[in-house]
């Protein structure tokens, strides 16, 4: 069989997401693909990120048959230094907590104390909205956007920080940002605690949904690493990113509805809003753990294209460039 090319595996790739937007666009049933918004700009996005999210899936089925054993390499690598990733993911932990008389139990009380300022804050300029149990609120949109920044920022700055490691022996790259996703991941856990002392608090309905709560952290989990592993390779030969993404991450906390209802917002605002990834977390987070409701299929299937659309960018670039850091570090 004769090797596809990566410029054959895009516009094969680019070919069958137009037949699937034709195919779509016509014959998809609503039972399947839900409610299609009224504006005509969204019904295209709508459709276009169910073909692209179905080829993206495909792609990476096809590549992992075609990939298999280079893939399996690569799995026996993170195999081999998994005592290496425990230890740097444990390192993070501790020193994150050096020398502070509550140690850990600021991972609890951070986001407890933060929450309860905004709450004091917003709640006072949204009083006019209803926004049920509004400290949940807040800090269910607070977890996701914290884990979020706190993942990718520390992912950025990995490679370069690693800098004398990397120098010295051999290491897999990726390692530096997969062990600072999983730091944040156990930060995040803590962060649940709190958020679930609060529920227990305020008295708020509990929903058997709240168990469903995996499935969005998995989509974000994915999601944070392909964009941790994306900012670790560009930070290399670029390191003004640390500046500008500083400001990016500012803007996307406002463009995230963290504080805010989003029934606030004009309809224009409301659509451009869909194009935030987060947005789409934190909704579908807050469904479980808030209204009781299980998102239907768009709302998995534009959480799942999010997120290894970033993991395939973020994989495929680290891999392709990781050769050359050691001529910029």
């Amino acid at each position: 069989m004769k090797k596809m090319t990566k410029k054959q595996f895009v516009l094969t790739s680019l070919a069958l997401m137009v037949i699937l937007f034709i195919l779509y666009w016509f014959y998809l049933p609503m039972e399947v693909g839900g409610q299609r918004p009224g504006n005509i700009f969204m019904q295209i996005f709508y459709v276009g990120f169910i073909a692209a999210t179905t080829v993206m899936l495909v792609a990476f089925l096809f590549l992992g048959v075609l990939k298999k054993p280079y893939i399996v390499y690569q799995i026996s690598i993170i195999k081999h230094f998994r005592h290496l990733l425990f230890l740097m993911i444990k390192r993070d932990f501790v020193t994150k907590y050096r020398r502070s008389i509550l140690g850990v139990l600021w991972s609890i009380l951070n986001p407890l104390l933060t929450m309860l300022v905004l709450s004091m804050v917003f709640s006072m300029l949204f009083r006019g909205f209803d926004v049920e149990n509004f400290p949940i609120y807040v800090l269910s949109g607070q977890l996701i956007f914290n884990f979020y920044n706190e993942s990718t920022t520390t992912a950025m700055n990995s490679v370069v920080m690693g800098a004398g490691t990397i120098k010295k022996v051999y290491i897999p790259k990726y390692i530096f940002p997969l062990s600072k996703v999983f730091s944040s991941m156990v930060n995040l856990g803590f962060s649940f605690i709190a958020f679930l002392i609060v529920f227990v608090a305020t008295r708020a309905s509990f929903h058997w949904t709240i168990f469903l709560i995996p499935i969005p952290i998995l989509y974000l989990l994915l999601f944070s690493l392909g964009i941790g592993m994306l900012l670790s390779a560009m930070s290399v030969f670029f390191r003004d990113l640390t500046y500008i993404y500083g400001v990016f991450l500012t803007l996307l906390m406002f463009l995230t509805p963290i504080m805010y209802p989003v029934n606030i917002l004009p309809s224009r605002i409301y659509h451009l809003l869909h194009l935030n990834p987060l947005f789409h977390y934190v909704n579908y987070f807050r469904d479980l753990a808030l209204n009781g409701n299980i998102p239907g299929l768009w709302e998995n299937i534009i959480c799942l294209g999010f997120s290894l659309a970033a993991l395939g960018v973020g994989l495929y670039v680290k891999i392709s460039q990781q050769d050359k850091y050691i001529l910029y570090l």
